[in-house]
């Protein structure tokens, strides 16, 4: 048997991610040999599998802790379209719905691991709102060093697959259970879904909570199922279609579930399996302070950030005016005329 590789830690992150057993090695080596800035450049070079763009050169990484933004720190690691999604992500509309569904099944004082976290936009909502024994999983390094850096730096974070985090001996892995675990916007891009699948339950324990958000059914990104295949590798007949958890927090109202098989004109779905638990005390509908104006909006005209940004998210986006409106509605908030962004966003 081979001898599993010790995972480095850079930055507070380990690296444990499978399939990188000579980068690991590498960058172990550099960490021990105190050469800490040239394993980070290595870390942050390495992306995920489905991103097609080379690396930005080792000088330009090098700059990235330098950043004094996250808006910086993702040009100078070349994010490019994934840039725009992260920076504006606290007003488009599957990020509410992602809200809507913490809103109606909340974690209260379990742990939360946060599988594919991304930056940490949710994690950052949970901590906002007084949840601890906040864990973020993605495969990019980069990414949660962002996370851990700009958007939620109270979070844990660890760089290992989702289909190894329960048997992994990783430093920041060693989650109580029953927890509650969140696999937002990422589940139809993993291939091995049985098997991922078997591992968020496995995280989440006896009694446990597996949320999955905005799971791809009639858009082609990723490998994505029928809601019915989701509900059958996922083991539960909870599920709601995305819209409808967007419409629900603009409404202020509980999302109404659906039968898979009402779910057959969705672009995606979300699922909730093991214990639903209750709603949030609180309204998450409306964002917490300190609020700024949605940088969506250049000279009052709301402006996306890309074509491929406004064709996906334009047509679902009419809770917000193509002008700034004068006077602000009362409602101004919860529309996401204003948002909570992070403070070095």
């Amino acid at each position: 048997m081979t001898r599993a590789l010790p995972a480095p830690v850079v930055d507070g992150i380990p690296f444990a991610r499978a399939g990188r057993e000579e980068l690991r090695a590498e960058v172990a080596g550099l960490v021990a040999a105190g050469e800490v800035d040239r394993a980070r450049v290595l870390l942050l070079a390495d992306t995920d599998d489905w991103w097609t763009e080379p690396p930005p050169p080792a000088e330009q990484l090098a700059r990235v802790p330098a950043a004094g933004t996250l808006r910086e720190a993702m040009a100078l690691l070349g994010m490019g379209r994934v840039a725009d999604y992260f920076a504006h992500r606290w007003s488009d509309p599957t990020h509410l719905a992602g809200l809507a569904l913490l809103q109606q099944h909340w974690p209260g004082s379990r742990p939360v691991v946060d599988v594919a976290c991304g930056i940490g936009t949710q994690l950052r909502e949970l901590a906002r709102r007084g949840c601890t024994g906040l864990v973020g999983v993605d495969v990019v390094w980069a990414k949660l060093w962002l996370a851990r850096r700009f958007v939620c730096p109270g979070a844990r974070y660890v760089c290992v697959d989702a289909t190894a985090v329960p048997g992994t001996a990783v430093p920041g892995l060693d989650v109580p259970r029953p927890a509650y675990v969140l696999c937002s916007d990422a589940f139809y891009f993993l291939r091995d879904k049985p098997a991922a699948a078997a591992a968020l339950h496995a995280l989440a324990g006896p009694g446990g909570t597996v949320v999955v958000g905005h799971a791809h059914v009639t858009d082609p990104a990723g490998e994505p199922l029928t809601p019915e295949g989701y509900a059958a590798v996922l083991g539960t007949d909870l599920l709601y279609d995305d819209d409808e958890l967007t419409r629900a927090l603009l409404a202020g109202r509980p999302p109404r579930p659906a039968a898979p098989a009402d779910l057959h004109g969705s672009e995606a779905v979300a699922l909730v399996a093991g214990d639903p638990l209750r709603p949030a005390p609180a309204d998450l509908g409306t964002p917490l302070p300190p609020l700024r104006p949605n940088p969506l909006y250049v000279d009052g005209v709301r402006t996306w950030p890309s074509a491929r940004y406004g064709a996906e998210y334009g047509p679902r986006s009419g809770y917000l005016p193509e002008r700034w409106p004068d006077p602000l509605p009362p409602d101004a908030a919860r529309r996401r005329l204003l948002v909570d962004l992070p403070e070095a966003w």
